[in-house]
């Protein structure tokens, strides 16, 4: 797999060490050699013709600018140093960022893409070809094909998923929103089945919507001819969103959870969890729908402003 880099003009003395490292053929030279092999100091000398410590000179310029790698490894005379490459690709953005702009990074996670669950009958998991396992059985939850989920089921629990963490370093960011389609779940479907949907994020409570119904009545207008109709067919299309104001649930304050309390650059993932809590007034369940499922062409979508 390809290694790469990516600065910008904010990364001023990352910049400068590289600059400083490429500055000389000779440097350039080393890179060259590395690209095939593995080399110790003292091979590279003999192959560049220069002297072991001119050739340690230069490696050392080439490492701080961390375009190389260096490790001691047992040698027939003590250790040696093992010199390899440690980029294959650097990307120099010379743009100086606007910071009167904000920016967005985002990612659409699958539903069946989950890390955990608590889940209990009916319950179920069911793809464009047909349910995954078997319907009201928690070991389903497990099957290797559940990643193909585009409906996910449960009449109580929860579900949990953990996001790359996208953020540039550096950067402050402004709002996390969660995006996805979601009803809840009643055997078969009823329209007034209420359920208190809870939103975690960073392990912190961001707000609770009660869902007002189970929706059937109707056929949603992505389910593939798999799913049959007297079942659940779309949800209804919610955001929570937590800025340092507060949670917001469709535009409504929800709770007083502030963005700065949720450590979001704290970890290399953004963890999410759905679902009822134990002492929640209506445990109605929830369906979660995919992009191939309910009426929004979409799956459970994480965005942060910075």
């Amino acid at each position: 797999m390809a290694k790469i880099k990516e600065l910008d003009m904010e990364n001023i003395n990352e910049l400068c060490d590289i600059g400083k490292a490429l500055s000389t053929p000779i440097r350039v030279e080393i890179l060259k050699l590395l690209y095939q092999d593995n080399l110790i100091i003292g091979e590279i000398a003999k192959l560049l013709d220069i002297p072991q410590s001119s050739a340690a000179f230069h490696l050392k310029l080439l490492e701080k600018a961390g375009l190389i790698r260096m490790e001691e490894r047992p040698g027939s005379r003590g250790t040696m140093k093992v010199c390899s490459r440690k980029l294959d690709f650097l990307n120099i953005c010379l743009l100086e960022r606007n910071k009167d702009i904000n920016e967005i990074v985002s990612e659409e996670m699958p539903v069946g893409a989950f890390t955990g669950c608590k889940v209990h009958p009916t319950c179920g998991l069911f793809s464009p070809g047909g349910v995954i396992g078997m319907e009201d059985t928690e070991y389903s939850f497990y099957n290797a094909n559940r990643f193909e989920a585009g409906l996910f089921w449960t009449s109580a629990g929860y579900v949990e998923y953990k996001f790359a963490n996208a953020l540039p370093k550096r950067r402050k960011p402004k709002s996390i929103t969660l995006s996805m389609e979601i009803c809840s779940e009643a055997p078969g479907y009823q329209e007034d089945w209420k359920s208190d949907i809870t939103v975690w994020i960073n392990n912190h409570e961001c707000g609770t919507w009660t869902c007002p119904g189970d929706f059937g009545s109707k056929r949603g207008r992505l389910n593939p001819l798999t799913w049959a109709d007297g079942s659940t067919q779309y949800g209804m299309l919610m955001t929570w969103e937590v800025r340092k104001q507060g949670s917001f649930i469709n535009g409504t304050k929800a709770a007083e959870i502030s963005l700065e309390e949720l450590g979001l650059m704290d970890k290399p993932y953004i963890s999410v969890r759905i679902g009822n809590k134990e002492d929640a007034k209506y445990i109605g369940g929830f369906n979660i729908f995919g992009k191939s499922f309910g009426n929004y062409e979409q799956d459970i979508v994480l965005s942060i402003e910075y």
